[in-house]
């Protein structure tokens, strides 16, 4: 029962969810109806202003408890999110860097699989600012995979990525899902995108308008 207004805005309205382990799940929608602003109340870059965000049914945004330690989620936003200063494996590395996780060695070696995992083998020393729009948005997941997620939230991440580099991504995001059973929580305007989740909620200007499988929906269009 999410609700969030900035203004006079009515952003989300009432909105609920129920995401299971492992699921891919996809919020459709027009650009402007809330997908995006969803996506950042779950990661706590915004604060409802009523409702709760239970994960393994902990409030996340209580005072006394945090996102609980055995769950791990990392964000795809739309922008990249990258840093044009540092090179490619800068940025996959920063995260472990900064936390001091494990020694120089065994980062280099984590930043060279999570590289090759994304299709972008010896682009280690390339600077961010020499990269696609594809090969930014591929980059962007590796830098999310960095903590071995069990859901990734992927927000609209294909937009302005011309066609090949879509397949390819998706691809990527499959693999990953059915190798690793990784979790996807997906924000898009695409139906294609949406048809290849496991559950699919239609968002409009921040309602909650229809929910179900993708051949659910099907059907629906048939009759």
């Amino acid at each position: 029962n999410l609700n969030k207004s900035f203004g006079g805005n009515h952003v989300l309205r009432d909105v609920s969810l129920n995401i299971e382990p492992g699921e891919t799940f996809s919020i459709i929608g027009p650009s402007g109806t809330g997908k995006s602003v969803l996506l950042k109340h779950i990661v706590k870059l915004e604060e409802a202003d009523s409702g709760r965000i239970l994960i393994n049914d902990q409030d996340i945004n209580t005072a006394s408890q945090d996102t609980p330690q055995d769950f791990r989620y990392s964000m795809v936003f739309q922008s990249s999110a990258l840093f044009n200063s540092l090179t490619v494996g800068e940025n996959v590395g920063l995260w472990l860097r900064e936390k001091r996780i494990c020694g120089e060695i065994r980062i280099r070696r984590i930043i060279r699989e999570k590289l090759r995992l994304v299709g972008l083998e010896r682009k280690e020393d390339m600077r961010t600012s020499e990269l696609s729009g594809g090969m930014k948005q591929k980059l962007g997941l590796a830098c999310s995979l960095i903590k071995s997620p069990q859901m990734l939230l992927l927000d609209e991440p294909t937009v302005g990525v011309d066609p090949i580099s879509r397949r390819e991504l998706w691809k990527i995001v499959y693999e990953l899902v059915e190798r690793d059973g990784i979790g996807v929580l997906l924000s898009t305007a695409y139906l294609d995108e949406a048809d290849r989740c496991d559950h699919v909620v239609v968002l409009h200007e921040g309602e909650k308008l229809a929910e179900g499988t993708p051949q659910q929906f099907r059907e629906r269009v048939g009759q």
